[in-house]
């Protein structure tokens, strides 16, 4: 019964796979039981599009695998005096493009400095933690937020040590998407 349950399981994961639309990112394998030269994987790049032998650039973004197939054996019908059969499957599912995720950067004296994913009300001191904390060489009086508004840059000072005795606590500011902040190194004399 149990090997029952599994097998339809797998049956229907496999319908609902196939009857999604592929997207860009998606890895999938094409293969041609007439000509297994023209077996390969590829990925939908970022145009969604791929580019297969015989059959040229082809739109796959947004086409389920079988109308893929449909539309590659088109294109190679006059190629070949044998119906083909083609078959298009996915192989890896894109994964979420962490690239088009707004982000923030946290740079200079912290000790993981780089960029990072937005999230909603993300403050100056949130950021900083995000980011590893201050190095033991930080300015804590001299931290800049800079950011664009529309198309000018403008900076925002930040006293961490003010912040952190509780005597200035309105510059820990929301940061916004593009935001970058600045932790310098502190002088001989700071």
């Amino acid at each position: 019964m149990r090997g029952l349950l599994a097998l339809v399981f797998l049956v229907v994961s496999c319908a609902i796979a196939a009857a999604q639309p592929l997207q860009i990112g998606d890895t999938i394998a094409i293969s041609v039981y007439q000509d297994s030269k023209l077996d390969r994987q590829m990925v939908i790049g970022p145009g969604g599009r791929i580019s297969f032998p015989l059959a040229g650039q082809v739109k796959a973004d947004g086409l389920t695998p079988q109308a893929l197939e449909k539309i590659l054996r088109t294109k190679l019908r006059s190629k070949y005096t044998v119906d083909l059969d083609v078959t298009v499957t996915v192989v890896a599912a894109a994964k979420p493009d962490d690239e088009l995720k707004p982000r923030f950067y946290v740079t200079g004296e912290v000790n993981r400095p780089g960029p990072y994913v937005f999230r909603t009300a993300t403050s100056v001191v949130q950021a900083i933690a995000t980011s590893g904390g201050l190095g033991q060489f930080a300015a804590k009086k001299r931290i800049q937020v800079r950011r664009k508004i529309n198309g000018v840059e403008s900076t925002f000072l930040f006293d961490y040590a003010a912040f952190e005795s509780g005597k200035d606590i309105s510059g820990n500011i929301d940061l916004e998407p593009g935001d970058v902040v600045i932790v310098p190194e502190r002088g001989l004399w700071e």
